[in-house]
């Protein structure tokens, strides 16, 4: 994948740069981060410092490329992933916040559904679903 993304950019008259790769690298590494996440990932990498600034536009350049997509888990920020991770659905816990996920697939009644009475053609890979989680659903 990272010689694609290298490609992509080139073909842009861009490259991969030290500070680019340094943050897809921590997306890779991190589930679900947010950009502070991946800030505090980059710091701690053991390069020469990076501001966020920087971190910020190399995961605009990223994913404009395709290489990381991003969810929004709340109305907090949102969250980063590699795109060839994105084929899921977000569950958040409204109880203990937790954050699972599952196949694009188990959401396809749901879209269907919508899609039906709606004629909307619904992107669950870009949202959350909130609700609660097994452990705080026996809880109430």
């Amino acid at each position: 994948m990272v010689q694609d993304i290298g490609a992509k950019l080139r073909a842009q008259g861009r490259r991969m740069t030290p500070q680019r790769q340094r943050v897809l690298d921590a997306v890779a590494s991190l589930a679900h981060a947010t950009p502070d996440d991946v800030v505090a990932a980059v710091a701690g990498d053991g390069g020469p410092p990076l501001a966020p600034s920087t971190v910020y536009r190399a995961l605009d350049a990223l994913e404009s490329l395709g290489a990381v997509g991003h969810t929004h888990l709340d109305h907090r920020a949102p969250t980063y992933h590699l795109a060839d991770h994105a084929d899921h659905v977000h569950l958040v816990c409204r109880g203990c916040g937790r954050v699972d996920q599952c196949t694009r697939e188990a959401a396809e009644e749901f879209v269907g559904n919508v899609l039906r009475s709606t004629g909307f053609v619904a992107d669950v890979t870009h949202m959350a679903i909130h609700g609660w989680c097994s452990e705080c659903a026996r809880q109430q």
